[in-house]
């Protein structure tokens, strides 16, 4: 895939493509393959999620940023850290399941560590109760990061720590996102965190389904954990 190819329908056509990876070891491969021109790809997508994510968790961070450690989940390329390092964050760990979105991630030069794991199947590579911040972006959707997967972001927080995360609200998506919404409030009520605020975004990145037209729309959520 070279960059001369870097249209909407394109795009379009890649991210189509991945719905045909059943299995995490076909996802994995996707995600190797797509790495090198994912940051271009994106942006044609005018995919916001990363910089929302890191408006809502820096309006409420009220601690030291600078020495704040945060865990960037399904990282990537490291978008939302390029984000959060804006906001005045420094220290980051980055997990992914695509050894090449990791090796642009170390490229990046913003993270101290990087470790490769897929979420979902394997238990999350760190110490629990240990980060400021978890962050996910773009992997809480169908077909790819199972919901009961948010209970080890939790796990991973600090008491007092942030938990941002985001799901898209297109068609494709509502049945993953009412259940993720479920989880979320079943962890509320059994006194594991509580819900600092839940952002509905319209515009969120244009629409690659075959069913929808224009921007699709999606959500963050900023959990605190007790």
């Amino acid at each position: 895939m070279s960059a001369v190819t870097n249209t909407f329908e394109n795009v379009k056509a890649v991210i189509l493509s991945a719905h045909k990876s059943s299995t995490s070891r076909e996802k994995v491969n996707f995600y190797n393959s797509w790495a090198e021109n994912y940051d271009q790809d994106v942006a044609v997508l005018d995919y916001r999620a990363p910089s929302l994510a890191a408006n809502s968790i820096s309006s409420h961070f009220n601690g030291d940023r600078e020495a704040a450690v945060v865990l960037d989940v399904a990282c990537g390329t490291g978008l939302v850290a390029k984000q959060l390092r804006k906001h005045g964050f420094k220290h980051f760990m980055g997990i992914d399941g695509s050894e090449a979105m990791l090796d642009l991630a170390r490229e990046s030069g913003l993270y101290q560590d990087l470790k490769q794991s897929l979420l979902g199947e394997e238990p999350l590579p760190v110490q629990w109760g240990f980060f400021d911040v978890v962050v996910i972006v773009g992997a809480l959707s169908v077909g790819q990061v199972p919901v009961d997967a948010v209970r080890n972001l939790c796990n991973s927080t600090k008491p007092g720590g942030y938990v941002c995360m985001t799901t898209r609200s297109n068609c494709d998506n509502v049945d993953y996102k009412v259940s993720l919404e479920r989880e979320l409030k079943q962890m509320e009520e059994e006194g594991l965190w509580t819900c600092v605020d839940v952002t509905e975004v319209e515009d969120w990145e244009r629409a690659v389904s075959e069913q929808e037209d224009g921007y699709t729309s999606g959500a963050v959520y900023l959990y605190k954990k007790l």
